[in-house]
């Protein structure tokens, strides 16, 4: 079991690992209550003590991914279900920019169910 989202994070291989510490200050810096801990394994960030998404990377091909726990109430045409019931997922390509616009309309469509 990690104990640090670090060792998440240095895990990983390039370009991926990169791409995750990106995320992870993006995630950071868009809220100032946002903290980061550690739940199931993977990086979790929590706002005012309830979590809001976690980082992960998918299984096939490595490329990170943002899983968002209230997925299921945001409509946004970039989040994905799968087969998840509750949570959706932002996936990312580290081999392109980073879609800040976008993770930006759906953290602050996601706020809306943590007043």
């Amino acid at each position: 079991m990690q104990n640090s989202p670090f060792e998440f994070y240095d895990s990983q291989p390039e370009p991926t690992r990169s791409c995750l510490f990106a995320l992870r200050d993006i995630i950071l810096e868009y809220h100032p209550s946002f903290r980061e801990t550690v739940k199931y394994g993977m990086p979790c960030f929590v706002f005012n003590k309830k979590h809001f998404c976690y980082l992960w990377t998918d299984k096939k091909s490595g490329h990170p991914y943002i899983l968002m726990v209230e997925g299921n109430n945001i409509e946004h045409p970039s989040l994905q279900s799968g087969t998840r019931s509750r949570m959706k997922i932002l996936p990312i390509n580290p081999n392109e920019d980073i879609p800040l616009n976008t993770i930006h309309e759906v953290f602050e469509l996601g706020l809306t169910f943590y007043s």
